[in-house]
């Protein structure tokens, strides 16, 4: 069937035309295009048979080469090598609105440039999957029938004469496209963006600089060789020398950009650069083989290969066009390592390895437990007045934001907030683990740690914020002569923490995102201090050192370099939990969240307006809510901050299949190491 659909292409007349023969290979495309792109075995059967094919008849021989001239002799190319698969300079945002407009209203092809022909022919997005997949034995075979005139012994003047001029052609717009390219680069490497963390480049002489020039140079070698063939061609070496010098830059510019902060457009101008750059080593590969005026018939398989990678990675951007995902996965997995990167650097922080630092886990998430106290009871008050809308919404955030400010600023412990900081720590155990037993013993002792640290944080919280709370609420009906909370708020807030009845559990997923949100903005705060030089800024503002002294200002700045993402993070967190209940009313959807321990604190003013009046069932069945509530916060939050750090970082999973059989193992042999340190 493939063969017969084959031939049918290759027996049907088409016009002598760039646009005939896009037409034709359209088709020849479809009738080779195998049902499954990904299958290795229908790749190989694809090429064999077109192999067999064209090998056979020198009709078919004739009119595939006929076709492939036509294409590439009478379309512009330059388009097509300089800008599939590589971003535009237009910025992240703009070009994600591209594709989006891309998809909705698709742009008009042009039979006149390479690039749209190629859009056209490979217009299903995995062509370059199975196009990579054949064998280049086959792949060499169907470049010798179509472009070798040597294998023709009917080839006369004129089909010479006409593969010179195609060749020549395709020459020139390779060459054309190199000078592009390194014009592109030579302006990258002095963006500002670039030069912030990598000044010396200015300083010096710029490799960027100096590869737009070689390859300038490069170039009118190239003419001037085919203008007098006796005069002296270059070679690619120097070319390939100043590129390991961009790369080294660019390596130097991450590794600041860790230290001194980065941004989505140094993020985007990054990889822009390294993708420009491996398209002109692929250009500078292609040309020089293909064209070597001592071309030797044994260079063939590394020509051929060399053409094969080129067009794979053409097809592939042609492919990925349009795609939303490609560009927000790659641009965003880098930003996120670097948010995570801060991340981590917190989390550290927040695991316990012996019993010194659980106890002072403890002792800190107690004081965490003891302020929520107080903020559960200023949200009752809040609640017994009568405001906007907005104004009810702008006081619960102040209240949840500055009480959570006031934890971290008294270095107390939310317990529900370490899971997104731990997580980039867990992930850098896991992309350093490799699948070694070693690795995978060291990383098992990280995750019972940080399990136990999690546990210490949690109780802490709970069995401070329920007694606390208790004595608030006793203390203000004996002030006040009422309850602060009544029996039908009680009651309700008995129901809303029922795991059966209510919605419980989907509310603490919901506030599980939230929590995991917050550690992101944590890392971007952390990332934007470094990238602005915030602290810098503020200690040198004159208002401020003569309002409070030059050391007490140099302090401030210094505390704000160390926690601006903690507390922007923080108040941030207190702003979403007090949002998202109003944001349901609004929009019509059951959208609330269920912090364990303020719900925790929640209990104790119920349980108090009750005067301690409970059935054991509805007792249990609330305390059972309270932990499913706090599981469910730990483990959304932390699940979601594993795969964003997992992701930004590339790491395989798969290298740690032995980690849960391993944590199983430990919690059979020795379970109470998961809740208390052990002795030594």
């Amino acid at each position: 069937m493939l063969k017969t659909d084959v031939i049918s292409v290759l027996e049907r007349p088409y016009a002598s035309t760039p646009e005939g023969a896009l037409r034709f290979f359209i088709s020849l495309v479809d009738a080779i295009r195998p049902d499954d792109p990904h299958s290795t075995e229908a790749a190989t059967a694809v090429f064999a048979s077109l192999r067999d094919i064209v090998a056979s008849n020198e009709k078919y021989r004739a009119t595939l080469r006929c076709q492939v001239q036509q294409l590439l002799r009478g379309t512009q190319q330059v388009s097509l090598y300089t800008d599939a698969g590589i971003l535009p300079n237009s910025g992240f945002f703009s070009e994600l609105w591209r594709r989006a407009m891309g998809r909705i209203l698709p742009p008009v092809p042009d039979a006149a440039r390479l690039k749209d022909c190629f859009d056209a022919m490979f217009h299903d997005r995995d062509d370059h999957v199975w196009l990579a997949a054949g064998p280049l034995d086959d792949k060499l075979t169907l470049w010798d029938a179509v472009f070798s005139m040597a294998a023709d012994a009917a080839s006369d003047t004129s089909d010479a004469s006409n593969e010179a001029r195609w060749q020549l052609h395709t020459e020139a717009q390779l060459l054309e496209a190199m000078q592009v390219l390194a014009t592109r680069i030579g302006a990258m490497g002095l963006e500002p963006e670039l030069t912030r963390v990598q000044p010396r480049i200015i300083e010096f002489e710029s490799p960027f600089v100096h590869l737009n020039a070689e390859v300038l140079h490069f170039a009118e070698a190239w003419r001037a060789h085919h203008a007098d063939p006796t005069a002296e061609h270059e070679d690619e070496r120097h070319i390939m020398v100043l590129v390991d010098q961009c790369r080294d830059v660019m390596a130097r510019a991450r590794r600041n950009a860790a230290s001194e902060g980065t941004s989505l457009s140094l993020t985007y101008l990054l990889v822009r650069t390294e993708q420009c750059l491996q398209r002109l080593v692929q250009l500078t590969g292609v040309l020089c083989a293909r064209f070597q005026p001592e071309f030797q018939p044994e260079m063939r398989s590394a020509m051929v290969d060399r053409w094969v990678r080129l067009t794979h990675d053409l097809v592939q951007g042609e492919n990925r066009r349009n795609s939303l995902r490609e560009p927000f996965s790659r641009l965003t997995g880098l930003l996120a390592l670097r948010v995570t990167e801060n991340a981590h650097r917190t989390g550290e922080h927040y695991i316990t390895t012996d019993r010194a630092e659980y106890a002072a886990m403890w002792r800190s998430a107690a004081g965490g437990g003891f302020i929520v106290g107080f903020m559960a009871l200023i949200k009752l008050l809040l609640g017994k007045f009568i405001f906007a809308p907005f104004v009810y919404v702008f006081m619960h955030s102040l209240n949840y934001s500055l009480g959570f400010v006031l934890i971290h600023v008294l270095r107390f412990t939310l317990a529900t907030k370490q899971p997104a900081m731990t997580a980039a720590t867990i992930a850098e155990s896991i992309d350093k683990s490799e699948g070694k037993t070693r690795d995978l013993h060291r990383l098992a002792d990280l995750v019972v740690a940080m399990m136990r640290s999690q546990f210490a944080a949690i109780a802490g919280n709970v069995a401070v914020a329920i007694p606390t709370a208790v004595v608030i609420a006793l203390v203000y009906q004996w002030i006040i002569g009422q309850p602060a909370m009544d029996v039908a708020k009680a009651q309700h807030t008995l129901h809303d923490l029922s795991p059966i009845a209510s919605l419980a559990i989907p509310h603490a997923a919901l506030t599980g995102i939230l929590l995991f949100l917050a550690g992101l903005l944590s890392g971007f705060f952390d990332n934007k201090a470094a990238y602005d030089r915030i602290p810098e800024r503020i200690a040198h503002l004159g208002w401020l050192r003569r309002l409070i002294g030059p050391q007490r200002a140099d302090r401030f700045a210094n505390y704000i370099g160390r926690n601006l993402g903690s507390l922007a993070g923080n108040f941030l967190l207190g702003i979403m939990l007090a949002s998202l209940a109003p944001l349901g009313v609004f929009l019509g959807l059951p959208l609330d969240v269920r912090h364990v321990t303020l719900s925790s604190a929640n209990f104790a003013f119920a349980l108090t307006a009750l005067n301690f009046h409970i059935d054991p069932f509805t007792l249990i069945e609330t305390l059972a809510g309270i932990a499913l509530v706090g599981f469910t916060n730990l483990t959304v939050s932390f699940a979601l901050a594993l795969w964003v750090a997992l992701k930004a970082r590339g790491a395989d999973i798969t290298a740690t299949q032995g980690l849960a059989a391993l944590l199983l193992e430990r919690v059979r042999k020795e379970p109470a190491r998961f809740f208390v340190p052990p002795r030594a």
